[in-house]
């Protein structure tokens, strides 16, 4: 640290804690146990700000956008966990999803030394995505100061896509940068600096509840089922003849008969079941963009 800069939280080694290579091992347990606990109560506490983001995001992402995620080492490979994600479980388009690693694929596995610290790096990296409005870009930063990160808002804000930042302490300059900043402050961790552990964790559970809310917004949730998931294994398959099942009344003889019919398309499946042409499911469901809901809603009124 340098002079004259304040140690931020995260850094900072707890007295209570100072002994702790000494304690009994369930008992250091217990301890990082109830300390990861307050990471959702940190959360909790900007579920508002997290909400408004998922609101602006599905605006914004519609048909054509792209979610993008930036971060540097633990958050930039929370951000991959993250995205990762959707594909399997909303059916998102890889075409639509991008990350942009401090170190590129390299750091995925390994530290890559001084990469986070290239702010024009980021700038360069994001100007290269081409970005447009119609896009959102998803910053992360324990310590709100990372240079990479930042130079990635800031490249994609001035291109006018949405930019969300998150960050564990004040002052964040990563919240100042993007649109919509959101401070999730964790304070000091039971090792100190070790982000991994309570900013990690606040940050996962943050990305839970955003990217499965822009989902929901974007009609890719039905009566609380992924029903624009993947089947890509038998647990799926029968997970999906399940869903069809519960959602139409039908037996499991016409929910794989539909299934095999729309190609393993669930949500085309529901509409085969409930009276739907198979050529008139996929261009209504093309129509809304997906949105089942949409569909059935539109075809009742």
């Amino acid at each position: 640290m340098l002079k004259g800069e304040i140690e931020p939280m995260t850094e900072i080694a707890l007295q209570a804690y100072l002994s702790i290579a000494e304690w009994p091992t369930e008992q250091a347990v217990s301890t990082m146990i109830a300390n990861q606990q307050e990471a959702a109560q940190a959360v909790a506490r900007v579920a508002g700000s997290l909400a408004h983001a998922a609101d602006s995001a599905a605006q914004r992402l519609g048909r054509a956008g792209r979610l993008i995620y930036a971060g540097a080492g633990t958050s930039g490979r929370i951000g991959v966990q993250d995205g990762v994600e959707l594909g399997p479980t909303y059916g998102w388009p890889k075409s639509r999803l991008t990350f942009l690693m401090a170190g590129g694929e390299a750091a995925f596995m390994q530290s890559v030394e001084g990469a986070e610290d290239r702010h024009e790096a980021g700038v360069a990296e994001a100007e290269a995505l081409g970005l447009t409005a119609a896009d959102v870009v998803i910053g992360l930063a324990a310590s709100g100061s990372t240079p990479y990160t930042i130079g990635v808002i800031e490249a994609a804000r001035r291109a006018g896509a949405l930019t969300i930042g998150l960050a564990n302490k004040p002052p964040a300059p990563l919240i100042e940068a993007a649109e919509i900043g959101i401070l999730i402050e964790t304070g000091a961790e039971v090792i100190a600096g070790s982000t991994r552990m309570k900013a990690g964790t606040a940050q996962k559970i943050a990305l839970n509840a955003l990217s499965t809310a822009i989902m929901i917004r974007l009609g890719l949730v039905y009566e609380g089922r992924m029903v624009a998931m993947q089947i890509s294994n038998r647990k799926l398959l029968g997970r999906a003849r399940t869903m069809i099942m519960e959602l139409t009344a039908c037996s499991a003889s016409q929910a794989d008969a539909a299934l095999e019919a729309s190609g393993q398309d669930i949500r085309a499946a529901i509409l085969l079941i409930k009276g739907w042409r198979l050529e008139q499911a996929r261009a209504d469901l093309d129509q809304w963009a997906g949105n089942l809901a949409a569909v059935i809603k539109a075809r009742q009124n």
